[in-house]
């Protein structure tokens, strides 16, 4: 239990920061104006199912495709570190990052929205996909795979309640509200993307060193 809990919280702090939805929330607003709440409720499911098949399918089988194209963990953490890192900057700029939101792309895809951009990149982007990668090859036991699994559903759950209230939501927090949330969140994502970096750069380092010394 003592290892679970600490682990809990970083799979609920790092998924919910990546997914954003409440940073999520007024975007998606904009794309759904002029559509009835039925209509937008429908968006909000489908997305939300979607987001979560990709990346539990991503979290479960991510090392076999490590072994299959000949990638280490470590160099994906700092990989995986760097696109954190870029998302949660812009966030602490209270703007959204290009990976998370191209105009064009919602004009491509405006009849059919819950798939893209609001479900790929917006709620399960490269940063949310290499997090689970990650998380997954932390997780050395069948308790903390399974907690994995719990979170990633609460967090989509979340999104899920968060998107259905947006209009009630949005009116609340404010213009302001809404961008020191996303600042908050945006910290906490830098700082997830340093330990994550230090971790792929720390056993590369030890084993260059080791070399050295033989």
């Amino acid at each position: 239990m003592e290892e679970i809990i600490p682990y809990a919280l970083l799979c609920f702090t790092s998924f919910f920061t990546l997914t954003n939805p409440l940073g999520t929330m007024p975007v998606f607003l904009t794309m759904t104006n002029g559509l009835t709440e039925s209509q937008r409720q429908h968006i909000v499911k489908r997305a939300t199912i979607v987001s979560f098949v990709i990346l539990i399918s991503f979290t479960l089988f991510g090392q076999f495709l490590f072994k299959f194209f000949g990638i280490s963990t470590n160099g994906f953490r700092i990989a995986a570190g760097f696109i954190i890192l870029k998302i949660g900057y812009d966030m602490i700029q209270a703007r959204y990052s290009n990976a998370k939101l191209k105009d064009n792309e919602i004009k491509a895809y405006v009849n059919d929205i819950s798939i893209t951009p609001l479900s790929i990149p917006m709620l399960c982007g490269p940063g949310a996909i290499a997090n689970g990668i990650i998380l997954m090859s932390d997780a050395d036991t069948f308790e903390l795979k399974a907690t994995l699994i719990l979170t990633i559903a609460i967090v989509y759950l979340l999104s899920y309640i968060i998107l259905r209230l947006s209009t009630r939501l949005v009116k609340f927090m404010g213009e302001t509200g809404n961008n020191v949330m996303m600042r908050l969140m945006g910290l906490i994502l830098m700082v997830i993307a340093v330990e994550c970096f230090v971790g792929g750069v720390k056993p590369i380092l030890i084993e260059i060193i080791q070399m050295s010394l033989k």
